[in-house]
């Protein structure tokens, strides 16, 4: 006569399971607006500055070494004049800033 009461705790199962998974939904698009993109953003502008480097321009590396581009080696190094004198071949990818750009010549 009664519904027992397992068999009332399922009564709304389609419902109830979609409503669980909105909370999850919501956490990984907060998560994407507020993490993934701005760093993939990041990553995007680093590349582009690290790509445009030339000749002349004067850089910061990660390790904190100030230091003028004199030659651009391939599509992995740069080589960085220190001092006069001390060249050093340094990755791309650990040039953390441009602090000084050259203008292309004419």
């Amino acid at each position: 006569m009664f519904a027992s009461p397992a068999y009332a705790q399922t009564a709304g199962g389609a419902a109830s399971t979609l409503g669980s998974f909105i909370p999850l939904i919501l956490i990984f698009a907060i998560m994407y607006f507020l993490l993934i993109r701005p760093q993939q953003k990041k990553v995007k502008e680093h590349r582009a500055m690290v790509d445009a480097l030339r000749r002349g321009d004067q850089i910061v590396t990660q390790g904190g070494l100030i230091g003028k581009v004199v030659k651009v080696r391939d599509d992995n190094e740069v080589e960085v004049e220190l001092a006069e004198n001390v060249k050093v071949r340094v990755v791309r990818s650990t040039i953390a800033q441009v602090v000084s750009k050259t203008e292309p010549a004419a």
